[in-house]
């Protein structure tokens, strides 16, 4: 796998959810209420929000990829790699999740009511962008 790698999530939280049941979600991934920074703001209509934002670095974001590839079907794993190119923006792998399926305790890709999630590795030579994001989504396979 590759060495350097930096996992960045956000979520928002609205006034309708309840904040406990995000943070027990994210114990799929060895991740607690403390690896967190929660902000709050308001939506559009003054409606309080929350946003949830994580940083992950060295051995913790090896581990939260490999869980992440574990919990992903064959199906997603292939889609995110052919999608490699459309995803990828200055090293940054962009991509969404069901925030109600993880929830569930399930985890699907889709782009409304998500997480983000950002995986970032240095990529200093363009044509080297699919190959090395290739490598970090093979590594339960």
């Amino acid at each position: 796998m590759i060495e350097k790698i930096e996992i960045s999530i956000d979520v928002i939280v609205h006034a309708t959810e309840d904040i406990s049941k995000i943070f027990k979600s994210f114990e799929v991934f060895d991740l607690e209420e403390e690896n967190f920074e929660v902000k709050e703001t308001s939506g559009y209509f003054d409606n309080p929000i929350k946003i949830l934002n994580a940083k992950i670095t060295k051995n913790n974001a090896q581990k939260f990829m490999k869980k992440l590839v574990e919990l992903l079907s064959k199906d997603q794993i292939n889609e995110l790699i052919d999608q490699i190119e459309e995803r990828t923006v200055d090293s940054r792998f962009h991509m969404r999740l069901d925030k109600q399926e993880l929830i569930k305790g399930s985890i699907a890709i889709k782009e409304k009511d998500t997480i983000k999630i950002k995986i970032h590795t240095p990529i200093y030579n363009k044509k080297d962008t699919i190959k090395s994001f290739t490598e970090i989504f093979q590594i339960a396979n």
